[in-house]
């Protein structure tokens, strides 16, 4: 083969390489942009489901209240309780906001 053959050869040969390079690059700017979506949904299931478990947290709480009857003979006692869940409330809800500063 020929000096210029082999030139031709080299040529052709780093010309495959730089459209192969620029294939790769294509396909890993798109990859990127799918891994920063795929971030986004995770975190956006992340706080979804933080909120789902605050609502819960609530739930239960209301149906604790709910279920304390007070009666007559030991109302300083249930009313104690119930602002003890209140307070307990208040403090998982100051949990919630610090964590929702991060």
């Amino acid at each position: 083969m020929s000096l210029t053959g082999q030139l031709d050869s080299v040529l052709e040969s780093t010309q495959r390489l730089i459209e192969l390079c620029e294939a790769l690059q294509e396909e890993n700017d798109l990859l990127k942009l799918e891994n920063q979506s795929l971030k986004v949904a995770v975190d956006t299931g992340k706080s979804k489901s933080a909120e789902l478990e605050e609502k819960l947290k609530a739930l239960r709480l209301a149906r604790s209240l709910e279920s304390i009857s007070v009666s007559k003979f030991d109302t300083n006692e249930k009313t104690l309780d119930i602002k003890q869940k209140i307070s307990e409330f208040v403090r998982e809800i100051d949990k919630c906001i610090v964590l929702l500063k991060k």
